[in-house]
């Protein structure tokens, strides 16, 4: 079998590192090398042609997790036309809403990531670009009267709650209550 080109190394890369950040929020960073790598339609030695350890491939797909949730963020924000408090109110409305509960590959890492990070050696990049990111979604989320930390507690805790409940009328009655005690607040 002949080499790939660069471009098609860097295709191949780029599929990998989508796939996992997709299968790391779904599942949690223990999903396997083999897994990943046949969910990306490659073989498994094609792994470390393109990545260094398992390890590497975590922080991009971490940090790809979290480019790829600020860039729906922003398009929301955007879609408000300069109204502060009606997109703060879009990204509640849309965090706290049951597609996002049924979605976590396609979610926020802060919900699919957390207990992870939690788990990691402290100087992990991936660890970095987490908190870089709940701090950045905390500061998107405050008010002149509320804490964007406490408003991102209440979203991420209800958040993972209702998934947790999920199939049982509580889980829905969980993202209607954070969601009603964030808007009513601010």
């Amino acid at each position: 079998m002949g080499r790939v080109s660069q471009a098609q190394a860097e295709e191949n890369r780029r599929r990998v590192v989508e796939t996992a950040s997709r299968l790391f929020r779904e599942h949690g960073t223990q999903v396997s090398v083999a897994d990943l790598m046949k969910a990306s339609g490659l073989t498994h030695g094609g792994f470390y042609k393109q990545f260094v350890s398992k390890e590497a491939l975590i922080n991009e797909a971490t940090a790809h997790a979290f480019n790829e949730f600020t860039r729906i963020q922003q398009d929301t924000v955007e879609q408000q036309a300069g109204k502060r408090d009606a997109a703060q109110r879009a990204l509640i409305d849309n965090y706290l809403s049951v597609e996002h509960r049924d979605n976590p590959a396609e979610g926020c890492p802060v919900a699919a990531l957390a207990i992870d990070m939690a788990r990691e050696p402290e100087d992990r990049e991936a660890g970095r670009v987490f908190t870089e990111g709940v701090g950045a979604f905390a500061e998107q989320l405050a008010t002149d009267d509320q804490d964007g930390i406490a408003r991102l507690c209440t979203m991420f805790g209800a958040l993972v709650l209702a998934r947790a409940t999920e199939g049982s009328p509580l889980s829905e009655d969980i993202l209607t209550a954070a969601r009603r005690a964030l808007t009513d607040a601010g």
